[in-house]
């Protein structure tokens, strides 16, 4: 399969690429440093600012899968950069006729026990809300559209640095913890999770999660 990975070069979108690679998918990783990602065979590393929607919308033109794994954590705006950038993804990947389009989200809009979200919670670290309230955004606008076929795949609480292990559960809007408690995932049993899905879609036009 051909897979368009935006912001391939990140914590997550990086997982992301070595799992499509290492099962054999080829991939084109877009990217803004292009000199930072490493030269391998399936992998084609191209240079693009994806605010640029004119030059975006001809990259993804008749792709069937694009996964969306940006981030705006170095930015000084984090929210404004990241929902500039992702109107820019949708718009283009609209225009493009993308077949379908995989989110990289965030936890803090999965469900608490009483109904409450994660990113309402008292606990909730201010450090990361910029972040938390641009992905709520992008989640209410893809469920608001009907012209692109999406999935939105939500990790746990903490997501580290850490290899696949194949033993994760998958859930829908709830937050999943385990039995202490906890609620974690590794980047790479959340890349895992993200290449089931492109490979056998289960969550169309749907948001999951995944976590120990």
């Amino acid at each position: 399969m051909e897979l368009v990975i935006l912001g391939a070069s990140g914590f997550i979108g990086s997982a992301i690429t070595a799992e499509a690679l290492a099962r054999g998918h080829q991939v084109t990783a877009v990217v803004s440093r292009p000199e930072r990602v490493a030269v391998q065979a399936g992998l084609t590393v191209v240079g693009l600012d994806i605010n640029d929607t004119p030059a975006l919308t001809r990259l993804l033109s008749g792709k069937a899968v694009v996964i969306s794994a940006f981030s705006g954590h170095a930015q000084q705006d984090v929210k404004g950069y990241y929902l500039k950038a992702f109107n820019s993804v949708l718009n283009a990947a609209t225009a493009a006729n993308v077949g379908r389009l995989l989110v990289v989200g965030g936890a803090a809009t999965l469900l608490l026990p009483d109904g409450s979200r994660l990113l309402d919670s008292p606990q909730f670290p201010p450090e990361y809300r910029a972040t938390a309230e641009g992905a709520a955004e992008v989640l209410q606008q893809l469920r608001e559209q009907s012209a692109l076929n999406w999935s939105f795949l939500s990790p746990a609480a903490e997501i580290f640095p850490g290899d696949k292990t194949g033993n994760f559960r998958l859930g829908l809007d709830n937050l999943l913890t385990d039995a202490e408690g906890k609620s974690r995932i590794s980047n790479g049993d959340y890349a895992a999770a993200m290449l089931d899905e492109t490979e056998q879609p289960q969550h169309l036009n749907k948001r999951f999660s995944v976590a120990y």
